[in-house]
């Protein structure tokens, strides 16, 4: 291979990465909100289901964060139904688009067509600019945790798959 076709060769390389940021390693136990219980409430795009601290109290709730035009957010949106399989009905999980209300229809058609059976909804403005209940979060995909009590115990920003995150729910004895 002459050396300009190996240059070839790296910036092609190079320029194939896409924008997407690499995922990050699984983070451990984030306790700065673990003194104080997360309210949440949202309805789910079916219109009746709540996904809500009050709906999910007593169990640890796995919450992703996504969207519908990210095939990681696909990759994360399978992940979670994994874990919900293997854990019904020990734990929640549920899945909130950070998208408007106008892309109602997408996310119904990104649940129908992945057969999610846990609830999705469509997070409000404020979660979506990263305040409200789950301040700070609003990238995607993104995990978040909650314990039995509704404190949260893990936030992870990037994908992480089931084993991963089969290992957080094992640390905190949630399986």
């Amino acid at each position: 291979m002459t050396v300009r076709s190996t240059f070839v060769l790296a910036l092609t390389l190079a320029s194939c990465g896409g924008s997407q940021p690499a995922p990050t390693a699984p983070r451990g136990p984030d306790t700065s909100n673990a003194a104080q219980p997360v309210h949440y409430e949202f309805t789910a795009i079916d219109g009746t289901t709540k996904i809500s601290s009050d709906a999910f109290k007593d169990r640890f709730t796995v919450i992703g964060f996504l969207t519908t035009y990210d095939v990681v957010s696909q990759a994360e949106a399978r992940f979670l139904l994994t874990v919900q399989r293997r854990h019904v009905p020990k734990i929640n999980v549920a899945a909130l688009f950070l998208e408007p209300a106008d892309n109602a229809p997408l996310v119904e058609a990104f649940s129908r067509t992945l057969d999610l059976s846990y609830p999705v909804a469509i997070a409000d403005s404020d979660t979506i600019a990263g305040k409200g209940p789950f301040a700070g979060l609003h990238h995607v995909p993104s995990v978040v945790v909650l314990d039995r009590s509704g404190r949260e115990v893990f936030r992870h920003i990037g994908v992480i798959d089931d084993k991963a995150l089969e290992g957080v729910l094992h640390q905190y004895d949630a399986r």
